[in-house]
């Protein structure tokens, strides 16, 4: 499925070949985000991220960044998580030079312009008031908040308006120079190009990337031994909750038994939990599960909004749902759900950014990367036994968690509700 080459400088290369493609995908992906951040930087992983899209030393303006990669018809987007920065690129094949071209100046080669910096300032400030002023994006916040109490895992990626007001030019140059270096960076290449063309190309341009000695990242600290609850009193019509657990590490051999787990929990229309809340009893019209995998942790969160009337019965049975998860999975439901994760991960790397999101972020979160075949086998020798096993030890009282933003609640009422 793929070829992998190590650059002198530490710089890893993995590529797959994509006959029957039309364009390439190029991306860059580097150990920065919300987990190397103390407290006083929290954001700036974030932030930093904005402005290598804001000129470098061969197009110093935005707009020249955007219209060199818009000019051609491709696509140039970036993101930031707890755990990686990315930054990709995708182009019809007769461009890949000019894509690794500008990607390789938007990560080496930024600016910084202090006036670009105070700009895109007061731009990440508005994006954290967006996300404050809105009901469902806060909880999502807030569930983490509960979760990771204290630590950087719980901290929201964009930071706060007080830390990012706080951040000057020079301590972004400085996590510049830290993390965005070739020994902590991943470049994955998918389409109809060959792995020798792309390393000669990224050799070309990549060969004086001076190697550095990036942070570490902050671990996750798990001291939980009764059930959480945080409330936001906010005057909406819906009550929006997050009901979250501790997971699963991308190492641990039973996350891809999380995973399905998490499908037939609340992944897609045919899941318990939107049979039963939704179809059954109309408690809801978004009701989903999601599970989250880092490096030393992980997470298994339930999203819902409902009417504040119906926030006690909704809550107790979603947590009758996740009690049935211990009793075990029927062979016909777990077949489903085998299939269902199979289909998915097979349509979904038709595309080829997908494919080289898949290659890059997997080689640097986990130094390994699965084929397509690896991971169809190990979801087909997953067993009910399996899902018994880790609902059981997962799925535990003392480990909830409750995050709810809306009208006031009776906050005592709903503590004595998180038992199961």
């Amino acid at each position: 499925m793929y070829r992998r080459t190590v650059l002198p400088n530490g710089l890893r290369l993995l590529t797959s070949k994509m006959p029957q493609a039309y364009s390439i995908a190029v991306s860059f992906f580097l150990g920065a985000g919300s987990r190397y951040e103390s407290e006083a930087e929290a954001g700036i992983s974030h932030f930093l991220e904005h402005l290598c899209f804001k000129g470098n030393q061969r197009r110093p303006t935005p707009q020249e960044v955007a219209q060199a990669i818009e000019g051609v018809g491709g696509i140039l987007n970036g993101g930031t998580d707890k755990e990686l920065t990315a930054f990709w690129c995708k182009v019809t094949r007769p461009y890949f030079p000019l894509a690794l071209e500008v990607l390789n100046d938007m990560v080496r080669h930024s600016l910084l312009d202090p006036g670009e910096v105070e700009k895109e300032r007061q731009v990440i400030i508005n994006e954290i008031n967006s996300g404050l002023d809105s009901p469902s994006q806060r909880v999502d916040m807030l569930i983490d908040e509960v979760l990771w109490p204290g630590q950087a895992l719980g901290r929201d990626v964009a930071g706060s308006k007080e830390t990012v007001a706080a951040l000057s030019r020079q301590q972004l140059l400085d996590y510049l120079a830290a993390q965005y270096t070739p020994d902590n960076a991943v470049v994955g290449v998918a389409g109809d190009i060959d792995h020798e063309e792309v390393l000669a190309s990224l050799l070309d341009i990549v060969s004086d990337w001076p190697p550095g000695q990036p942070r570490p990242w902050y671990r996750a600290n798990d001291q939980q031994t009764r059930p959480q609850l945080r409330a936001e009193a906010r005057d909406t019509e819906l009550i929006h909750l997050c009901l979250g657990l501790r997971g699963l590490s991308h190492e641990h051999p039973d996350r891809f038994s999380l995973d399905l787990l998490n499908i037939i929990l609340g992944e897609g229309m045919s899941s318990r939990l939107f049979l039963e809340l939704r179809e059954r009893r109309g408690l809801a019209y978004d009701i989903h599960s999601f599970v989250s995998h880092y490096r030393d942790c992980g997470s298994v969160i339930i999203s819902a909004s409902v009417a504040p009337s119906n926030l006690e019965t909704a809550l107790s049975v979603i947590l009758e749902e996740l009690a049935r998860l211990r009793d075990g999975v029927p062979d016909d439901e777990l077949l489903r759900a085998k299939e269902q994760a199979k289909g998915r991960l097979l349509l979904r790397l038709e595309d080829t950014r997908a494919v080289a999101g898949w290659l890059g972020a997997q080689e640097l979160l986990t130094d390994h990367v699965y084929t397509v075949d690896e991971m169809l086998a190990i979801a087909d020798a997953i067993t009910p036994q399996d899902l018994r096993r880790v609902a059981g030890g997962l799925l535990v009282a003392e480990k909830l968690n409750l995050a709810v933003v809306g009208p006031a609640v009776n906050v005592e009422r709903l503590e004595t509700r998180l038992l199961f």
